[in-house]
């Protein structure tokens, strides 16, 4: 085994045995029982038990291992933000292209009544959204991705660590996820183009996940649209959209844009 594997594989280790013990806790806490699928609120409540340990992981690891935060994507200038607004504006665009597919093809049903409900919720939904994303970011295109690419070619690192992203969402309703496995791992190539593209930052990466998950959740959190097929080739499996060819069109239409940005680049 490589050093980078017994790296990426320790760092995952550690997590879990810290995390697993606090997990049992609050499952008991929130009533929840393993074979019993996850509420939205239960989902949230383990979500944060697990993102919550990462920042310190990945602080051992920078101590450890001697890296920067410079070398997981992180660092503080100006375009960082620019980089993010052209994320945050490039997924909601993306998304809103998908759904004028499916309502063309008459594929969901829309409940402009509730659009009032949003009002209240987008901001603190975005606030979430980014947040988790910002954490993962710095998981899977920051700390996996370096440290596999520090004695692996840049399409080993990328194919392995978004691999390890898609495969890590197991963890989350395994039924449902299963599905979305190709449309997860092509999520994750496309954002470590977004971050070799952007200098090796994570920003252009956070806005464009943060957006999807921003996005996804204002109409699913309002009860926007419903889907008239529980399963179609189109909008996705158990009307998931990372297991359906909508998904992947949106993937790689977002992926050709990182592709043509970076052929013709903007200074920030």
């Amino acid at each position: 085994m490589s050093a980078s594997w017994f790296n990426v594989l320790g760092f995952l280790g550690v997590w879990a045995i810290i995390w697993l013990p606090i997990a049992l806790l609050v499952s008991r806490l929130i009533n929840w029982q393993p074979k019993a699928p996850l509420t939205p609120k239960q989902k949230l409540i383990l979500l944060a038990t697990l993102y919550i340990l990462a920042p310190g992981i990945i602080i051992w690891k920078v101590n450890v291992e001697l890296i920067t935060f410079a070398d997981l994507g992180l660092s503080f200038s100006p375009s960082n933000l620019l980089y993010m607004l052209l994320g945050l504006g490039a997924s909601v665009l993306s998304l809103i292209l998908i759904f004028s597919l499916e309502s063309a093809g008459n594929l969901v049903s829309w409940h402009w009544q509730n659009l009032r409900q949003i009002q209240t919720l987008w901001l603190p939904i975005l606030s979430l959204s980014l947040l988790i994303s910002l954490v993962e970011e710095v998981i899977f295109r920051g700390y996996i991705f370096i440290t596999l690419l520090a004695d692996n070619p840049l399409w080993l690192a990328a194919i392995a660590s978004s691999f390890i992203f898609a495969a890590l969402h197991l963890v989350w309703e395994r039924k449902q996820t299963l599905p979305q496995l190709p449309g997860l791992w092509l999520m994750g190539m496309v954002l470590v183009a977004a971050r070799v593209l952007t200098n090796d930052t994570i920003y252009l990466a956070l806005g464009l996940h943060g957006g999807w998950i921003w996005g996804l959740t204002c109409i699913d959190s309002a009860d926007l649209l419903t889907y008239k097929h529980s399963d179609h080739w189109f909008t996705g499996i158990s009307q998931q959209p990372l297991a359906g060819m909508a998904g992947i069109l949106c993937l790689t239409l977002t992926g050709l844009g990182i592709w043509v940005f970076s052929v013709y680049p903007i200074s920030p």
